[in-house]
């Protein structure tokens, strides 16, 4: 018997943990087991050529809402193609009104929830040829009747299977990895609030397996955990050990940053420099909101802590945003992003309410007046407190934060901007509006052209000075793009004598530079100034910028400008 098991994953860098996980734990099972992944950006065609080309039995495929209709179009071609393979659906598409679920589907085979245990059990049963009846977590079709073997217990954590191998194929990957299941919260609005508890890996079971991958040279491994520092002595555990490996490997997980405490904040400050990543849960500042999802957090804790953090430099922190949530209208949710905004994190990302299936907000529907998208990923259009118009509105502010925020590329830009608006939320919806208006949102626009907008947003709506916009315009352009290149929109000098001269000077030690392979820019206005206090100088100043890392600058206009003097 052989079975395939497949991954449509949401991009070709993501990689498919649960499907790992089945053939690991069936591993030491009599029949041939092999996995294949794709994204949903193949076409639907060649994934069922790939698929038919194995000629297996049984073809398993692992359902979310990103991949739930590439999962019915492959189905159907499968089945027309050869109506004999059979099909297995899990994951957590599928595993609520499963039942329903499967009538309405191809598939012969569901799995609910957990899939290890079910998944052996089902193997078994397909390699002895015996009913399937009795095997917990299945729904199976039989005679045109579907049956149900009964609900199954959480399995011990400690028995699953280490997914990844030696023959692994991991370059160029993000790795998922798990070292717990369950949440200690009960966020209505989350899957994992049907499930109660955390269930924790043996300590040195997770270590050893994590030496593996780092072994294996991964860029980035992401754990699955929903509150990794729920446990404080787990956490330190394997925050410690990673700290200690010399490695290139960088680590992402999702904190609640309320709870990090001073003795987790002491040991993550001497974490090096790139090593974690933390994505910090938001949702909202609006306290009697958060009440309503069941989320219990006082904004100020995670402002006080997230800030500690920034100040150490060396963790990069992505925090979250929930538009649409119960009680929540676009004036609150405007104070929540200015909040937000305030802690000046790495990444900011507006998220909108997704009502899930088995998630107990999809209860409280009617009572809030919501009204969501029917089909994945199952997203709020409107609800009592906001309009659909305002939830555009909001997609909109989601895109420019994202480009020009997240981004870290126009850092110069923002700083010059924001201030002539009455507060954050506003700039970002101006811009936002300004680039729907013109198109921008609905095409594809140059790495020049992101820059060159700001010209056209000020000529349309603010008609601040040009040549001093101009001049911060290509300071941002500089430290991001190729230095010897010049849009035609930005000033230049076109004199290259100072730059020889330097050049000259720097041989002879009349001038010592901290890096060798530069490029020497003229500037109108003082920049370094500008950064420092928001104040603008006009004059004939000169940096010299890096080649190989953007944020190194220096300002040698006392160099240039003597020397101009002596002339």
């Amino acid at each position: 018997m052989k079975v395939l098991l497949v991954g449509i994953n949401s991009r070709f860098t993501h990689s498919n943990l649960a499907i790992r996980y089945l053939k690991a734990f069936t591993e030491d099972l009599s029949y041939d087991s092999l996995i294949r992944e794709f994204s949903i950006n193949d076409r639907v065609e060649r994934i069922v050529e790939e698929i038919i080309s194995e000629k297996a039995d049984i073809v398993v495929l692992s359902c979310y809402i990103w991949n739930k209709y590439y999962v019915k179009q492959v189905s159907n071609l499968i089945k027309l193609i050869d109506n004999n393979i059979k099909l297995l659906y899990g994951g957590p598409e599928v595993s609520f009104d499963s039942e329903n679920y499967l009538k309405d589907s191809l598939s012969d085979y569901l799995i609910e929830g957990e899939g290890e245990e079910t998944f052996r059990e089902f193997i078994k049963c397909m390699i002895e040829n015996i009913s399937l009846k009795g095997v917990k977590g299945l729904y199976y079709k039989e005679n045109g009747k579907i049956f149900y073997g009964g609900k199954r217990k959480l399995m011990d954590i400690n028995n699953i299977v280490f997914p990844y191998t030696k023959d692994d194929d991991l370059n160029n990957k993000i790795i998922y990895f798990e070292s717990s299941r369950g949440c200690p919260f009960n966020c209505k609005y989350c899957l994992s609030s049907t499930i109660r508890g955390v269930r924790f890996m043996n300590l040195e079971r997770v270590k050893k397996d994590l030496k593996f991958l780092i072994d294996k040279k991964v860029k980035l491994i992401k754990f699955v955990d929903r509150t990794f520092n729920c446990s404080d002595e787990f956490a330190m555990g394997i925050w410690g050990y990673l700290m200690s490996i010399d490695t290139e490997t960088t680590f992402h997980f999702e904190i609640s940053a309320d709870i990090l405490n001073d003795k987790q904040l002491k040991l993550l400050e001497k974490a090096p420099k790139g090593r974690f990543q933390f994505e910090v849960g938001v949702q909202t500042t609006n306290n009697e909101v958060l009440k309503n999802i069941n989320r219990f957090v006082v904004f100020e804790d995670i402002k006080k802590q997230v800030t500690a953090l920034n100040k150490y430099g060396n963790i990069k922190q992505h925090l979250d945003l929930i538009a649409g949530l119960p009680g929540e209208n676009l004036e609150s949710f405007k104070k929540s992003f200015n909040d937000l905004y305030t802690i000046e994190p790495d990444e900011i990302q507006l998220g909108f309410l997704k009502i899930l299936k088995g998630a107990p907000m999809k209860d409280e529907v009617e009572k809030w007046g919501m009204v969501y998208a029917p089909y994945p990923p199952y997203e709020i259009l409107k609800t009592s407190d906001i309009s659909y118009e305002e939830i555009i509105l909001l997609k909109r502010v989601e895109e420019v934060v994202d480009k020009y925020y997240n981004s870290r590329k126009f850092k110069t830009i923002l700083k010059y901007f924001i201030p002539k608006f009455d507060n954050v939320f506003d700039f970002y919806l101006s811009l936002g509006t300004f680039f729907y208006d013109k198109g921008y949102l609905s095409r594809s626009i140059s790495s020049v052209d992101y820059y060159k907008v700001f010209l056209e947003f000020n000529d349309e709506h603010l008609n601040l000075d040009n040549r001093i916009l101009k001049e911060i315009v290509k300071f941002d352009y500089l430290q991001f793009n190729k230095k010897k290149y010049m849009p035609n929109f930005l000033l230049r000098d076109p004199s290259k004598n100072f730059e020889r001269y330097l050049k000259d000077s720097q041989r002879k030690g009349d001038i010592e530079l901290p890096y060798t392979d530069y490029h020497l820019e003229n500037f109108k206005i003082d920049i370094i100034k500008f950064l420092d206090n928001g104040q603008i100088s006009e004059g004939e100043f000169y940096l010299i910028f890096d080649m190989s890392e953007a944020e190194n600058i220096t300002d040698i206009s006392y160099f240039i400008n003597e020397e101009k003097t002596l002339k």
